[in-house]
């Protein structure tokens, strides 16, 4: 795994602490690791929890594992700004879709240790292999389907899904290569939109 742990007869324990939303996240978190959550509560965190995740990092780390949705998205964001090298662990809306629902709750132990195995670290003023430039060639902005265009590439890349600037900036943070960005552009065209 790309996390610090041990592994615990078949189980595999996390050294970092996991920020999530809600409680049924964390029950789904802990069917497929041995691992400490911080909750959110929702996108409105308070700063008590953001003192708690800045303590977790301070002390062990912290992986952030929200919803694939607008709000995961803004709690992602909240936290990232206050917690500055926080780990992301990413799952698309598909792995996480049950019934209409869309959340960490519904994902397989599977696809958690999946996404715990492929984690993304951001680097702060980290400068992007990429341009903008880039993106409008490949279609990721300013194309009638740059929205779908973003959501392939994304998930190819491990970096879920977001608006053009975002999806700019999470390059730059994660420190996408060219060769892994082109991979994705690869996997873009053998997928129909």
């Amino acid at each position: 795994m790309a996390v610090s742990g041990v592994r615990k007869g078949n189980r595999f324990m996390i050294k970092e602490v996991i920020v999530v939303e809600g409680k049924d996240d964390t029950a789904a978190i802990r069917r497929a690791v041995e691992a400490d959550t911080i909750e959110t509560g929702g996108s409105a965190i308070g700063q008590a929890v953001l003192k708690r995740i800045a303590l977790a990092q301070q002390r062990r780390g912290v992986i952030i594992f929200t919803d694939p949705d607008h709000a995961g998205e803004r709690i992602r964001k909240i936290v990232t700004a206050k917690v500055p090298g926080c780990k992301h662990a990413f799952i698309t809306q598909e792995q996480a879709e049950y019934k209409g629902d869309i959340g960490v709750e519904n994902a397989s132990p599977e696809t958690i240790r999946q996404a715990l195995q492929n984690l993304r670290t951001e680097y702060e003023g980290a400068v992007s292999q990429l341009t903008m430039e880039d993106l409008v060639k490949a279609g990721l902005i300013v194309h009638p389907e740059a929205a779908s265009r973003r959501l392939v590439v994304g998930n190819a890349l491990g970096i879920g899904y977001c608006n053009g600037k975002q999806f700019y900036k999470r390059c730059a943070m994660f420190q996408i290569s060219r060769e892994e960005f082109e991979a994705a552009l690869e996997h873009l065209e053998t997928t129909n939109i």
